[in-house]
Protein backbone atom coordinates (compact mmCIF):
# COMPACT_ATOMS: atom_id res chain seq x y z
CA UNK A 1 0.00 0.00 0.00
CA UNK A 2 1.18 3.03 -1.12
CA UNK A 3 0.35 6.57 1.26
CA UNK A 4 -0.10 9.86 -0.46
CA UNK A 5 -0.42 12.42 2.09
CA UNK A 6 -0.30 16.57 1.44
CA UNK A 7 -0.20 20.26 3.53
CA UNK A 8 -0.49 23.11 2.09
CA UNK A 9 1.55 26.78 2.25
CA UNK A 10 -0.57 28.82 4.76
CA UNK A 11 -0.54 32.83 4.49
CA UNK A 12 -1.36 35.08 8.10
CA UNK A 13 -3.94 37.55 7.46
CA UNK A 14 -3.85 39.14 10.74
CA UNK A 15 -2.33 38.79 14.45
CA UNK A 16 1.16 37.22 13.47
CA UNK A 17 3.41 36.89 15.26
CA UNK A 18 1.65 37.19 18.20
CA UNK A 19 0.96 33.47 18.05
CA UNK A 20 4.13 32.82 19.85
CA UNK A 21 2.81 35.15 22.81
CA UNK A 22 -0.33 33.61 23.89
CA UNK A 23 -1.96 35.96 20.96
CA UNK A 24 -4.35 35.64 18.53
CA UNK A 25 -4.00 35.53 14.50
CA UNK A 26 -6.45 34.91 11.38
CA UNK A 27 -4.76 32.23 8.61
CA UNK A 28 -5.55 31.01 5.18
CA UNK A 29 -4.19 28.08 3.74
CA UNK A 30 -2.40 28.84 0.32
CA UNK A 31 -2.82 25.77 -1.74
CA UNK A 32 -1.26 26.85 -4.85
CA UNK A 33 1.83 25.19 -3.21
CA UNK A 34 2.19 22.23 -0.42
CA UNK A 35 4.37 19.78 0.62
CA UNK A 36 3.62 16.17 -0.80
CA UNK A 37 4.96 12.69 0.84
CA UNK A 38 4.88 9.25 -0.47
CA UNK A 39 4.75 6.34 2.23
CA UNK A 40 5.20 2.59 2.00
CA UNK A 41 5.99 -0.20 3.71
CA UNK A 42 9.81 -1.80 3.28
CA UNK A 43 11.72 -4.04 4.88
CA UNK A 44 13.71 -1.27 6.50
CA UNK A 45 12.94 2.66 7.86
CA UNK A 46 14.60 5.04 4.99
CA UNK A 47 14.29 8.38 4.53
CA UNK A 48 14.61 8.38 0.95
CA UNK A 49 17.32 12.14 0.09
CA UNK A 50 15.95 14.67 -1.97
CA UNK A 51 18.49 16.67 -4.23
CA UNK A 52 19.05 19.33 -1.29
CA UNK A 53 19.57 16.81 1.06
CA UNK A 54 21.91 15.36 -1.10
CA UNK A 55 25.98 16.14 -0.13
CA UNK A 56 27.44 15.03 -3.71
CA UNK A 57 27.70 17.55 -5.80
CA UNK A 58 28.98 18.14 -9.78
CA UNK A 59 32.09 20.84 -8.51
CA UNK A 60 32.26 23.63 -5.84
CA UNK A 61 30.31 26.14 -8.53
CA UNK A 62 27.49 23.44 -8.06
CA UNK A 63 27.73 23.21 -4.15
CA UNK A 64 27.84 27.16 -3.45
CA UNK A 65 24.25 27.51 -5.98
CA UNK A 66 22.85 24.64 -3.83
CA UNK A 67 23.57 26.59 -0.10
CA UNK A 68 22.44 29.45 -2.12
CA UNK A 69 19.44 27.77 -2.91
CA UNK A 70 18.80 25.81 -0.01
CA UNK A 71 20.69 26.60 2.96
CA UNK A 72 22.22 24.55 5.03
CA UNK A 73 19.58 22.13 5.76
CA UNK A 74 17.54 19.65 3.77
CA UNK A 75 13.95 18.30 4.51
CA UNK A 76 15.33 15.10 5.85
CA UNK A 77 16.28 16.98 9.09
CA UNK A 78 12.33 17.95 9.24
CA UNK A 79 10.80 14.16 8.46
CA UNK A 80 13.49 12.68 11.64
CA UNK A 81 11.81 15.36 13.77
CA UNK A 82 8.64 14.34 12.91
CA UNK A 83 9.21 10.62 13.29
CA UNK A 84 10.27 11.00 16.51
CA UNK A 85 7.82 13.34 18.13
CA UNK A 86 5.19 10.50 16.36
CA UNK A 87 6.49 7.93 18.37
CA UNK A 88 7.08 9.92 21.43
CA UNK A 89 3.31 10.74 21.43
CA UNK A 90 2.08 7.54 20.95
CA UNK A 91 4.38 6.51 23.44
CA UNK A 92 3.12 8.68 26.19
CA UNK A 93 -0.32 8.26 25.34
CA UNK A 94 -0.09 4.56 25.46
CA UNK A 95 -0.83 3.99 21.85
CA UNK A 96 0.50 0.19 20.68
CA UNK A 97 1.19 -0.67 16.97
CA UNK A 98 2.58 -2.97 14.74
CA UNK A 99 6.30 -2.80 14.32
CA UNK A 100 6.53 -2.03 10.53
CA UNK A 101 9.25 -0.41 8.54
CA UNK A 102 8.96 2.31 5.83
CA UNK A 103 10.64 4.05 3.06
CA UNK A 104 9.20 7.76 2.70
CA UNK A 105 9.90 10.73 0.68
CA UNK A 106 8.83 13.95 0.12
CA UNK A 107 8.85 17.05 -2.56
CA UNK A 108 7.69 20.62 -1.94
CA UNK A 109 6.70 23.07 -4.14
CA UNK A 110 6.30 25.96 -1.45
CA UNK A 111 8.74 29.27 -1.83
CA UNK A 112 11.76 28.45 0.24
CA UNK A 113 12.75 31.02 3.40
CA UNK A 114 9.57 33.49 2.00
CA UNK A 115 7.74 32.79 5.00
CA UNK A 116 4.83 30.69 3.58
CA UNK A 117 5.54 27.68 6.30
CA UNK A 118 7.05 25.34 4.38
CA UNK A 119 8.83 23.21 7.12
CA UNK A 120 5.59 23.08 8.82
CA UNK A 121 4.23 21.26 5.80
CA UNK A 122 6.69 19.13 5.01
CA UNK A 123 6.16 18.01 9.17
CA UNK A 124 2.35 18.30 8.44
CA UNK A 125 2.38 15.82 5.33
CA UNK A 126 4.53 13.73 7.03
CA UNK A 127 2.49 13.40 10.81
CA UNK A 128 -0.54 12.69 8.32
CA UNK A 129 1.22 9.40 6.55
CA UNK A 130 2.43 8.28 9.46
CA UNK A 131 -1.31 7.89 11.21
CA UNK A 132 -2.43 6.25 8.18
CA UNK A 133 0.41 4.23 7.65
CA UNK A 134 0.08 2.63 11.69
CA UNK A 135 -3.59 3.80 12.15
CA UNK A 136 -3.28 6.29 14.73
CA UNK A 137 -5.51 8.86 15.52
CA UNK A 138 -4.39 12.09 17.01
CA UNK A 139 -7.14 14.71 17.50
CA UNK A 140 -7.02 17.94 14.86
CA UNK A 141 -6.57 20.10 18.06
CA UNK A 142 -3.85 18.66 19.27
CA UNK A 143 -1.74 17.36 16.28
CA UNK A 144 -0.56 20.86 15.28
CA UNK A 145 1.02 20.81 19.19
CA UNK A 146 2.80 17.43 18.26
CA UNK A 147 3.83 19.53 14.94
CA UNK A 148 5.42 22.06 16.82
CA UNK A 149 7.33 20.15 19.03
CA UNK A 150 8.81 18.43 16.34
CA UNK A 151 10.44 22.22 14.84
CA UNK A 152 10.40 23.76 18.38
CA UNK A 153 11.86 21.11 20.78
CA UNK A 154 14.18 18.90 17.83
CA UNK A 155 15.38 21.17 15.55
CA UNK A 156 15.22 24.71 17.92
CA UNK A 157 13.53 26.59 15.12
CA UNK A 158 11.88 29.63 17.00
CA UNK A 159 7.50 29.92 15.90
CA UNK A 160 3.96 29.28 17.13
CA UNK A 161 1.33 27.11 16.81
CA UNK A 162 -0.45 29.43 13.61
CA UNK A 163 1.23 27.81 10.87
CA UNK A 164 0.32 24.46 12.34
CA UNK A 165 -2.97 25.09 13.00
CA UNK A 166 -4.18 26.44 9.90
CA UNK A 167 -2.00 23.14 7.75
CA UNK A 168 -4.14 20.58 10.54
CA UNK A 169 -7.72 22.68 9.69
CA UNK A 170 -6.98 23.95 6.19
CA UNK A 171 -9.14 27.11 5.03
CA UNK A 172 -9.44 30.26 6.78
CA UNK A 173 -8.96 29.71 10.59
CA UNK A 174 -9.60 32.51 13.44
CA UNK A 175 -7.14 31.29 16.63
CA UNK A 176 -7.40 32.29 20.35
CA UNK A 177 -4.04 31.12 22.21
CA UNK A 178 -5.46 31.96 25.22
CA UNK A 179 -2.60 30.96 27.85
CA UNK A 180 -4.71 29.54 30.28
CA UNK A 181 -6.75 27.30 27.85
CA UNK A 182 -2.83 26.25 25.97
CA UNK A 183 -1.78 25.50 29.61
CA UNK A 184 -3.93 23.16 30.32
CA UNK A 185 -5.18 21.60 27.19
CA UNK A 186 -2.05 22.20 25.37
CA UNK A 187 -4.23 23.62 22.55
CA UNK A 188 -6.16 27.13 21.84
CA UNK A 189 -9.35 27.78 20.91
CA UNK A 190 -9.96 27.02 17.21
CA UNK A 191 -12.71 28.71 15.09
CA UNK A 192 -13.35 27.87 11.22
CA UNK A 193 -14.38 31.40 9.18
CA UNK A 194 -16.53 30.78 6.23
CA UNK A 195 -13.71 31.26 2.75
CA UNK A 196 -16.86 32.34 1.17
CA UNK A 197 -16.88 35.83 3.35
CA UNK A 198 -13.26 36.61 2.54
CA UNK A 199 -11.91 39.84 0.01
CA UNK A 200 -10.07 39.75 -2.92
CA UNK A 201 -6.65 39.17 -1.58
CA UNK A 202 -3.42 38.47 -3.08
CA UNK A 203 -0.06 37.13 -1.75
CA UNK A 204 3.22 38.36 -2.99
CA UNK A 205 6.68 36.98 -2.56
CA UNK A 206 10.19 37.36 -3.00
CA UNK A 207 12.04 35.67 -6.06
CA UNK A 208 15.07 35.79 -3.97
CA UNK A 209 16.00 34.05 -1.08
CA UNK A 210 15.00 35.36 2.39
CA UNK A 211 15.83 34.39 5.87
CA UNK A 212 14.63 31.56 8.11
CA UNK A 213 12.13 32.82 10.19
CA UNK A 214 13.32 31.20 13.67
CA UNK A 215 16.27 33.62 13.43
CA UNK A 216 14.13 36.62 12.43
CA UNK A 217 12.01 35.90 15.57
CA UNK A 218 14.61 35.64 18.08
CA UNK A 219 15.04 38.81 18.96
CA UNK A 220 11.46 39.50 19.70
CA UNK A 221 11.26 36.95 21.69
CA UNK A 222 14.45 37.64 24.02
CA UNK A 223 13.03 41.54 24.50
CA UNK A 224 9.23 39.79 24.90
CA UNK A 225 10.43 37.96 28.02
CA UNK A 226 12.34 40.73 29.42
CA UNK A 227 9.24 42.09 29.29
CA UNK A 228 10.17 45.41 27.03
CA UNK A 229 7.06 47.50 27.31
CA UNK A 230 6.79 48.40 23.22
CA UNK A 231 7.46 44.82 22.54
CA UNK A 232 4.81 43.49 24.87
CA UNK A 233 2.05 46.34 24.21
CA UNK A 234 2.50 45.97 20.15
CA UNK A 235 2.00 42.39 20.11
CA UNK A 236 -0.96 42.55 22.64
CA UNK A 237 -2.38 45.29 19.75
CA UNK A 238 -1.35 42.83 17.23
CA UNK A 239 -3.22 40.21 18.67
CA UNK A 240 -6.29 42.37 19.44
CA UNK A 241 -6.42 43.09 15.72
CA UNK A 242 -7.06 39.93 14.64
CA UNK A 243 -10.01 39.91 16.74
CA UNK A 244 -11.53 42.88 15.39
CA UNK A 245 -10.31 41.39 12.16
CA UNK A 246 -12.72 38.32 12.32
CA UNK A 247 -15.71 41.01 13.48
CA UNK A 248 -14.87 43.16 10.02
CA UNK A 249 -15.11 39.47 8.13
CA UNK A 250 -18.40 38.68 9.74
CA UNK A 251 -20.09 41.80 8.53
CA UNK A 252 -18.27 41.91 5.60
CA UNK A 253 -16.61 45.30 6.47
CA UNK A 254 -13.78 45.80 3.83
CA UNK A 255 -12.59 49.10 4.47
CA UNK A 256 -11.87 48.05 8.23
CA UNK A 257 -10.11 44.87 7.73
CA UNK A 258 -8.17 46.88 4.56
CA UNK A 259 -6.86 49.42 7.70
CA UNK A 260 -6.38 46.52 9.98
CA UNK A 261 -4.11 44.65 7.66
CA UNK A 262 -2.11 47.72 7.13
CA UNK A 263 -1.92 48.82 11.07
CA UNK A 264 -0.56 44.95 11.60
CA UNK A 265 2.40 45.89 9.58
CA UNK A 266 2.95 49.46 11.13
CA UNK A 267 3.10 47.68 14.47
CA UNK A 268 5.33 44.81 13.38
CA UNK A 269 7.60 47.07 11.98
CA UNK A 270 7.91 49.17 15.38
CA UNK A 271 9.10 46.09 17.15
CA UNK A 272 10.79 44.14 14.57
CA UNK A 273 14.17 45.67 11.67
CA UNK A 274 12.35 45.34 7.92
CA UNK A 275 14.55 44.33 5.45
CA UNK A 276 14.38 47.16 2.40
CA UNK A 277 13.84 44.39 0.22
CA UNK A 278 10.57 43.40 2.58
CA UNK A 279 9.35 46.51 3.42
CA UNK A 280 9.81 47.79 -0.72
CA UNK A 281 7.22 45.11 -1.33
CA UNK A 282 4.59 46.52 1.40
CA UNK A 283 4.89 50.03 0.12
CA UNK A 284 4.85 49.21 -3.69
CA UNK A 285 1.53 47.50 -2.97
CA UNK A 286 0.25 50.19 -1.15
CA UNK A 287 0.62 53.02 -3.54
CA UNK A 288 -1.17 50.81 -6.00
CA UNK A 289 -4.09 51.08 -3.57
CA UNK A 290 -3.54 47.71 -1.67
CA UNK A 291 -3.21 46.80 1.54
CA UNK A 292 -0.28 45.07 2.81
CA UNK A 293 1.26 43.15 5.64
CA UNK A 294 3.78 39.85 6.43
CA UNK A 295 2.25 36.42 5.17
CA UNK A 296 4.39 35.31 7.63
CA UNK A 297 8.22 35.89 9.09
CA UNK A 298 9.00 38.02 5.93
CA UNK A 299 9.55 37.67 2.48
CA UNK A 300 5.86 37.77 1.24
CA UNK A 301 3.16 39.61 1.59
CA UNK A 302 -0.51 39.43 1.51
CA UNK A 303 -3.17 42.16 1.53
CA UNK A 304 -6.77 42.86 -0.14
CA UNK A 305 -7.05 44.49 -3.87
CA UNK A 306 -10.09 46.19 -5.32
CA UNK A 307 -10.64 44.74 -8.49
CA UNK A 308 -8.92 42.80 -11.72
CA UNK A 309 -7.32 46.77 -12.55
CA UNK A 310 -5.72 46.95 -9.47
CA UNK A 311 -4.65 43.17 -9.32
CA UNK A 312 -3.09 44.03 -12.74
CA UNK A 313 -1.41 46.68 -11.31
CA UNK A 314 0.53 44.72 -8.65
CA UNK A 315 1.55 42.45 -10.61
CA UNK A 316 3.19 45.22 -13.22
CA UNK A 317 4.76 46.80 -10.20
CA UNK A 318 5.51 43.83 -7.81
CA UNK A 319 7.55 42.10 -10.62
CA UNK A 320 10.18 45.68 -10.41
CA UNK A 321 10.71 44.35 -7.32
CA UNK A 322 11.33 41.10 -7.54
CA UNK A 323 8.39 40.05 -5.86
CA UNK A 324 5.34 37.35 -7.80
CA UNK A 325 1.89 38.01 -7.33
CA UNK A 326 -0.57 35.27 -7.29
CA UNK A 327 -4.28 34.60 -6.10
CA UNK A 328 -4.19 32.24 -3.08
CA UNK A 329 -6.62 29.47 -3.60
CA UNK A 330 -8.08 28.68 -0.12
CA UNK A 331 -11.09 26.04 -0.68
Amino acid sequence: MIIESRAYARAGLLGNPSDGYFGKTISISVRNFGAHVTLYESPELRIEPQQQDTNIYKNIYDLVESVALHGYYGGDRLIKAAIKKFFEYCQSNNIRFENRNFSIRYHSTIPRQVGLAGSSAIITATMRALMKFYTVDIPNEILPSVILSAERDELGISAGLQDRVIQVYEGCVYMDFNKEIIKKKNHGIYERIDTNLLPNLYIAYNIELGKESGRVLSDVRIRYEKGEKLVVESLARIAQIAQEGKKAILEGNINRLNDLINENFDLRSKIMNISEQNRRMVETARKCGASAKFAGSGGSIIGIYRDTEMLDHLIIELKRVNARVIKPFII
